[in-house]
């Protein structure tokens, strides 16, 4: 069987060196790009980095704890859990999620042809000095999947997933407690400032009024 996790990684177009590091908070992604990303994936066989990309839409997790996720947070007894829970590195406390039918499917496709065991993680490096991918080899991957899809990969970051599924909870909901549950934030006020809800809602209100 041909092993996935070996293929080359696609060149990256590179931005002029005259252009500027974009600053300030990382958009989510929009669910249509969402689609286009994993159906890349789907089509090329990328079968690593579709069980990432799911993984990562549905964890809300920041990348230092997606990329050191192990099998065993994830499964158990050959399948893969409907709900899980992570202890953030972070904050020290645990974050909830659920994995959804795709992310399950993705990431058992994923644990069969790598062979890998409850302890191993799920996600391991090529670089033998890291027993995990880094959160930087997870950032250039995120670049390549967005300018796949021709989005400008220097306007995201490992950050737009995570904030992905949560704007969209709360587009949907308005459910802000819900969402800093999900998240794992400690204060509201920093679900709050994290998905930019203030100038979004002052945003929306101000296009429904006419003078």
């Amino acid at each position: 069987m041909a092993d996935f996790y070996l293929l080359p990684d696609e060149p990256l177009a590179q931005a002029p060196h005259h252009q500027p590091k974009l600053l300030g908070q990382k958009p989510p992604l929009k669910p249509k790009e969402v689609w286009a990303i994993r159906i890349r994936l789907q089509i090329r066989g990328r079968l690593r980095d579709l069980a990432l990309f799911n993984l990562a839409i549905d964890s809300k997790l920041r990348s230092c704890d997606l990329v050191a996720v192990r099998v065993s947070d994830v499964a158990s007894g050959g399948s893969v859990k409907e709900r899980t829970t992570i202890v953030q590195q972070k904050t020290g406390r645990p974050v909830q999620f659920e994995l959804t039918d795709q992310t399950r499917e993705a990431v058992l496709a994923w644990i069969s042809l790598r062979g890998l065991h409850q302890g191993d993680y799920l996600f391991p490096s090529r670089i033998r000095t890291c027993p995990h991918l880094t959160t930087r080899q997870y950032a250039r991957i995120l670049k390549r999947w967005v300018a796949s899809i021709g989005l400008d990969p220097q306007k995201y970051g490992t950050h737009s997933l995570r904030r992905t599924k949560a704007a969209q909870i709360y587009r949907k909901t308005g459910n802000l407690r819900a969402v800093q549950l999900l998240q794992g934030h400690t204060k509201l006020e920093s679900t709050v400032r994290y998905l930019g809800i203030e100038v979004e809602d002052a945003l929306a209100i101000s296009e429904q009024v006419e003078l």
